[in-house]
């Protein structure tokens, strides 16, 4: 799809961390515009396949038409991660890779509505037709609801603030756009030379809980990890706090040696058991230097590796 544009982030450490090898089943979650897929395609071939999705359905256009010199050794589909057991048979698949970030080309079409430094509707929603948007969220929820999906989603100190400023002007007229929006946080929230927009945060807050995106991660890692074959490798690609709780619960929840009956763990009536997985970092890898240079926005990028030891 022509004019669909996006840079994979730590594409070097995914293909490394997934221990790519010429043949193999391949995984890609969020396939957007196919980068992470065609580094892992050309890394397993001549035989190696992969099936990708996205909810998006321009990103799966572009991915399909981007990867299309694989020819038969690539399938996307359009829907989500969730959902990938309809696609890619469980316990068969050699490595899993999941970026949970925002594209570049999402962010800067000003008619999707993710960024306050593009005009348009508050969208927000990945798949266009799916649910409620950013702006009924904004215009129908709760003041109470408002301020804890700013604070828990979008880690913001000032929620409080921003939500009784968004109830007094959806009072007023309704909050139909992102130019409004930000400006009204920027109004509550003057930026007084910080580093980040007074609205960052309130925009990552509203596009999580539009797409449900928390809930779908830790669904999600349980599906991915179903996908694959002992041996086989998951790399997880996050952007703020509360991804990276769900992925680090989940690494330490399958690496843990032990188990125990009841609903509450203590350690006298600890019972050893074999792990599940294997952490192949321990620390999460980061964007080097020169890819910060060259793509800023991957700034907030990190990646988790896993190895699944047993189901």
């Amino acid at each position: 799809m022509e004019g669909f544009r996006h840079e994979p982030v730590l594409l070097r450490e995914v293909v490394e961390g997934l221990a790519v090898w010429p043949g193999g089943l391949w995984v890609d979650c969020t396939i957007g515009g196919g980068g992470h897929a065609g580094a892992v395609l050309r890394a397993s071939s001549p035989e190696g396949r992969l099936i990708g999705c996205d909810l998006d359905a321009d990103a799966v256009a572009a991915a399909r038409e981007r990867l299309a010199e694989f020819g038969g050794r690539v399938t996307v589909h359009e829907g989500s991660y969730v959902d990938l057991e309809q696609w890619a048979p469980p316990g068969e698949c050699d490595g899993v890779v999941a970026d949970f970030g925002v594209s570049s080309w999402q962010l800067d079409s000003a008619e999707r509505g993710f960024s306050h430094q593009k005009a348009g509707k508050l969208d927000m929603r990945f798949g266009r037709g799916d649910g409620p948007t950013a702006m009924d969220l904004v215009n129908q929820t709760t003041v109470n609801e408002l301020e804890k999906i700013i604070r828990e989603l979008g880690e913001e100190p000032r929620a409080r603030r921003l939500a009784r400023a968004i109830e007094a002007e959806r009072a007023r007229s309704p909050i139909t756009t992102t130019t409004q929006l930000a400006a009204l946080a920027e109004r509550v929230c003057p930026r007084r030379g910080a580093r980040i927009h007074p609205a960052t945060r309130l925009f990552q807050a509203l596009r999580l809980a539009t797409n449900r995106e928390l809930e779908n991660v830790q669904a999600g890692l349980q599906v991915m990890w179903r996908l694959l074959r002992p041996l086989g490798r998951l790399a997880v690609i996050g952007f703020h706090g509360g991804e990276a709780r769900l992925i680090k619960r989940f690494g330490r929840e399958l690496s843990r040696d032990y188990t125990w009956e009841g609903e509450v763990d203590r350690p006298e009536f600890r019972i050893p058991c074999a792990p599940r997985l294997r952490w192949v970092h321990r620390r999460p890898l980061r964007p080097s230097e020169a890819e910060l240079e060259r793509n800023p926005r991957s700034r907030s990028a990190f990646l988790y590796v896993f190895e699944k030891l047993r189901d």
